[in-house]
C-alpha cells in the first residue's frame, strides 16, 4: 500500500506518549526468539519458507522483498504473507499492545483472536489493552502484504501490575476515558457522500471541512481505505477515510455490511446492454475492487442495477455469462427501459 512519509513521526509520537504515561516506567517489549513462516501469496498458503531466531517484529521492507536476520526470505515484493509465533513471559498486570501494519494484521494470544484487521489498507496503527496473568503466553501474529509498501510492527507495554486487595476493602475500579470518535474532512474542499462504501456508489451529498461528524458505522469492503457512515443533514451515507482526520479509536465503530454486498443474484429486469469498448468486470462498483474478468466490445449483458452521479448512470450491476458484477456505465449501450432498473 501507499506509504505516507510522515508515518514514522506519527508512530514515534504515539510510542513516546505511551512510554511517558504515568505509572508505566518501562520500555516497549518486542519479545524474543520469534519464529516465522513466510508464504508466496497473501492468504497464508502457497510455498512456505521458515525463519527462526527473530528478536522482535519490527520490519519496514518498503517496496522491497522481505528480509529477516539479514536474509531475503522471499524473492517477491508484493502479494505475500507471514505467520510469526513465540512464547513470551509476562508478569501479572495490564498491558497495552500496539500493532502497525501495511497491509493487514491479525493477532492471537493463547489461541484467541484479539485483533483482526486482516484487510488491505495503508499504514495503520491499532492498539488494545489486555490483562495478562503471570507466566508464559503464546503469541501469534499473522500479516499480509498486498502492493507497494510492506510494514509490520508489534510490541507491548506494561501499564500496571495487579495488587492483592486488603481484607474487608474493595478496591475502586480505575476507568480510562475513551475519547468520542469523530471525523473531519481534510485536504479537499468537499468529500463525496455516497450510498455505499465505494467510489462508484451513487452520489447523494458533499461533506465539507470544518464540521466534526460522528460515524455510525465503518466498512472496508473496497479494500484500500476504510469508509465511514455519517449523517449529513437529512441524508445518511458513506465517506472515504482517505480524506478524513479521525479523532478517537476507529475500531470502536461497528462494522456494517451494505446492500452492495448482498447483490449476488438479483431479479432479472429484462433490460440488456452491450459495452462499446472492452470493460473491466468488477466485484463492486469501484476500480479499487477485484476484477472478475473483462467483457469484450459488444458482449451482451443483462443490466440488474445501477448507480447514478449527476443524474447520469454511473455504474451498472450486470450478469455476464452467469456471473454478477459491476461495469462502468457511460460506455454501455442500453436496450430496454432503464427506468425499470433499481438505483443503489
Amino acid at each position: 500500500m501507499r506509504r505516507y512519509t510522515h508515518w514514522w513521526v506519527t508512530l514515534a509520537g504515539l510510542l513516546l506518549a505511551l512510554v511517558l504515561l504515568p505509572g508505566m516506567g518501562v520500555q516497549a517489549e518486542y519479545g524474543i526468539n520469534w519464529s516465522a513462516t513466510f508464504y508466496t501469496d497473501p492468504n497464508l498458503t502457497g510455498t512456505p519458507t521458515s525463519v527462526t531466531g527473530i528478536n522482535g517484529i519490527n520490519f519496514n521492507w518498503g517496496a522491497g522483498a522481505p528480509i529477516v536476520n539479514g536474509v531475503t526470505v522471499l524473492s517477491q515484493t508484493d502479494q505475500f504473507s507471514a505467520r510469526f509465533t513465540s512464547v513470551q513471559t509476562f508478569v501479572d498486570g495490564t498491558y497495552e499492545f500496539v500493532a502497525a501494519s501495511d497491509d493487514g494484521i491479525r493477532i492471537f494470544i493463547d489461541g484467541v483472536v484479539v485483533l483482526d484487521q486482516f484487510i488491505g489498507r495503508a499504514l495503520t496503527t491499532d492498539t488494545f489493552t489486555r490483562t495478562m496473568t503471570a507466566g508464559s503466553h503464546t503469541l501469534t501474529v499473522e500479516y499480509f502484504e498486498g502492493i507497494d509498501q510492506a510494514i509490520v510492527q508489534f510490541q507491548w507495554f506494561l501499564q500496571g501490575t495487579s495488587t492483592t486487595p486488603q481484607p474487608g476493602i474493595t478496591p475502586s475500579p480505575v476507568y480510562t476515558a475513551v475519547p468520542a470518535l469523530t471525523v473531519q474532512v481534510v485536504n479537499v474542499r468537499g468529500l463525496s457522500l455516497r450510498t455505499g462504501p465505494y467510489l462508484g456508489a451513487s452520489l447523494i451529498g458533499v461533506a465539507r471541512p470544518g464540521t466534526a461528524y460522528t460515524p455510525i458505522a465503518r466498512n472496508n469492503d473496497e479494500g484500500t481505505y476504510t469508509w465511514f457512515k455519517i449523517t449529513l443533514g437529512d441524508k445518511t451515507g458513506w465517506v472515504s477515510g482517505r480524506y478524513l482526520e479521525i479523532t478517537g479509536d476507529p475500531n470502536s465503530v461497528p462494522v456494517e455490511t451494505t446492500i452492495f454486498q448482498q447483490l449476488d443474484n438479483p431479479t432479472s429486469t429484462g433490460v440488456m446492454g452491450a459495452p462499446r469498448s472492452v470493460m473491466n468486470f468488477r466485484v463492486r462498483p469501484s476500480q479499487r475492487t477485484t476484477r472478475l474478468s473483462q467483457i469484450p466490445w459488444g458482449g451482451e449483458v443483462e443490466i440488474l442495477g445501477r448507480t447514478i452521479q449527476g443524474g447520469n448512470n454511473f455504474w451498472f450491476l450486470v450478469r455476464y455469462e452467469g456471473v454478477v458484477g459491476w461495469i462502468y456505465a457511460p460506455y454501455v449501450s442500453i436496450y430496454g427501459d432503464i427506468n425499470l432498473v433499481q438505483v443503489y
